[in-house]
């Protein structure tokens, strides 16, 4: 690896629920991510355009040259993603992967890179706000997240596999203060929903973890108070709400 500020694309790839994952389960994990990640590299045809790529245990961050921006934000992620729905119909665990992309400079060392356009790159696509968006679109393996900077240079502009309708703009929190990011969710065949809409939008970290550590089943509120019990809850397509008070009764739908 060249020493010296450089120029390149940024790609932070993380593992969405990879907190939850047993120990076991890690090894085969990380084999898989490498593996839809690579053969995503290849078919777009930038697998040797790589300036510098680190392992971070649930992730890969890599930077690519700037030379076919449509090739990265178009066709790697359409690949990325048709690789993850292919390996996970084989798996009872599914592997769901967060891409934030960015461009700028970077410095690499002796250790690896930094810059602040790879920290922006990491934060947008590790935001508590990319983790809700996808928590909430439960069939979906993966989100794109893209900087304010490279929608409106590349993505707006449309290209090969990229629909500029598809993405929408979210305000972020990051150690910075509030900045602007693009979300996309690919199959899924338009924007992800309206910041605030409650269709996964608004999930804290702590929400969005539960909901893919349970496998689609969510608990709503459970009270308790004297001889009154509630319980209330979702699996799958089936709502229950089980109310037992004195003279009372319960339902489901």
């Amino acid at each position: 690896m060249r020493g010296g500020t450089q120029y390149g694309f940024i790609i932070s790839l993380d593992t969405q629920g990879s907190g939850s994952a047993p120990d076991p389960e890690r090894p085969g994990m990380r084999e898989r991510i490498y593996r839809v990640a690579e053969d995503a590299f290849l078919k777009a045809g930038i697998g040797d355009a790589r300036l510098a790529q680190e392992d971070r245990g649930d992730g890969i961050l890599a930077v690519v040259e700037p030379r076919r921006p449509e090739a990265l934000v178009g066709e790697w992620a359409e690949y990325l993603h048709q690789n993850l729905r292919q390996v996970n119909r084989e798996l009872s665990r599914p592997l769901r992967l967060r891409a934030g992309l960015g461009v700028g400079p970077f410095t690499p060392d002796g250790n690896g890179f930094s810059g602040a356009a790879v920290d922006l790159a990491c934060r947008i696509g590790n935001c508590e706000e990319a983790k809700a968006v996808l928590a909430g679109a439960a069939a979906a393996p993966l989100l794109v997240a893209v900087t304010d900077g490279l929608y409106q240079d590349v993505v707006r502009h449309g290209g090969r596999w990229i629909e500029p309708d598809h993405y929408r703009r979210y305000p972020v929190r990051l150690k910075e203060g509030e900045r602007h990011a693009w979300f996309t969710v690919p199959g899924r065949g338009g924007p992800p929903p309206e910041p605030g809409t409650g269709d996964g939008g608004t999930d804290t970290p702590r929400e969005a973890r539960r909901r893919d550590e349970a496998g689609g089943f969510h608990f709503g509120p459970v009270t308790a108070r004297d001889s009154a019990q509630v319980l209330q809850g979702k699996f799958g397509d089936i709502t229950f709400d089980h109310r037992r008070r004195t003279g009372g009764s319960g339902g489901a739908s």
